[in-house]
């Protein structure tokens, strides 16, 4: 894995100690069930971070309410645990008060989806340099098990013991219709691949928005075994990577073609010819789209980078206004407050 400086992440000196994985591990206890998905997220962050050679104190992981934000304890860097669906806004106002921090936001399906729904969507068509990690488990963990936004329809839970009604979200296309720049999506037991996908997250400038399917062996468990497992795991997912054809199978035997603007398997694909080849710089999300819409067991379930452009950055803009404005003079505050019960600003 190389290891390019992450741009806007504060002053790279020579003189700064070699940060390894121990450097970004807390004294504070982690407090998830035994088995939880969550380790294996927290563990490849961890592993990831020395590579960013940003100084610890220029990193902040942002987290709202839910398993998954209990995150911030457990980073040794800087962090706030905010509010329920709230963790946008904060990481919002701290980056572009800020540009120099790199600044991570960790949520869940119902923290981010839910409650923090609007403010997720804004970030995104915005274009904030945030790297937002999404732990989608399907379910209301820290609250015992109730449904939750991207649970299944039908799924009989303490909140629908009858079988939700309701059609769930999916994640990556909600992304993608935001206008995220940066789209993918991992798994907590492909480690590798996991801690890989966090990296292009975080090298990415604007807004990257990385889904996790995370197990909950209390309350959801299996979840994603069907196609996870490591037994099953080529024969039922296809990895997603630029500029190479779609093949999967434990031989990358087979294939994905498109017929006219429809995905079909291709099995025992002789050669390359006429198979879907991935772009995640096409500007145009359509083919994205497609790719979303492949539907286990219909299709392999698609794992990578969905989406990964360059447009101009919010921070980066803000940042632009302040300057501009502070270059034609400025204002005497104390002035202004002494003056006089109003005042005008012209």
């Amino acid at each position: 894995m190389t290891a390019p400086t992450v741009p806007n992440s504060g002053v790279i000196s020579a003189d700064l100690p070699v940060l390894t994985r121990k450097d970004f591990v807390s004294d504070q206890e982690v407090r998830w069930c035994p088995g939880c998905g969550d380790y294996s997220i927290l563990a490849q962050m961890q592993k990831m971070l020395p590579e960013l050679h940003v100084p610890r104190e220029n990193l902040v992981f942002i987290s709202g309410i839910g398993c998954s934000s209990r995150f911030p304890y457990y980073v040794e860097t800087y962090g706030f645990h905010s509010i329920h669906g709230r963790a946008l806004t904060l990481a919002t106002g701290l980056k572009t008060a800020r540009p120099e921090l790199k600044v991570f936001v960790i949520t869940g399906d119902g923290d981010g989806l839910s409650i923090g729904g609007n403010h997720l969507l804004h970030a995104m068509r915005r274009n904030v340099d945030l790297t937002v990690v999404l732990f989608n488990n399907r379910i209301y963990g820290l609250t015992k098990g109730q449904y939750s936004p991207t649970s299944e329809f039908g799924k009989v839970t303490k909140s629908s013991p009858y079988g939700t009604t309701e059609r769930p979200l999916n994640p990556i296309r909600i992304a993608l219709a935001a206008g995220a720049t940066f789209v993918a999506r991992s798994i907590d037991r492909d480690t590798k691949h996991l801690e890989e996908v966090l990296y292009q997250a975080a090298q990415h400038k604007g807004i990257s928005f990385v889904e996790v399917y995370q197990n909950c062996n209390i309350f959801n468990d299996g979840a994603f075994a069907a196609f996870a497992e490591k037994e099953v795991r080529q024969d039922r997912m296809v990895y997603l990577e630029h500029g190479k054809p779609l093949r999967y199978g434990k031989d990358s035997q087979n294939g994905i073609r498109l017929n006219g603007f429809t995905p079909e398997v291709v099995h025992d694909a002789a050669s390359d010819d006429g198979l879907l080849v991935h772009n995640a710089h096409n500007q145009d999300i359509t083919l994205a789209n497609i790719l979303v819409g492949m539907d286990y067991p219909d299709f392999p379930v698609p794992i990578g980078v969905f989406r990964d452009i360059d447009a101009p950055v919010f921070d980066d803009l803000v940042q632009q206004q302040v300057e501009e404005a502070i270059a034609k003079g400025r204002g005497d505050l104390a002035a202004i407050l002494h003056s006089g019960e109003t005042w005008v600003v012209e």
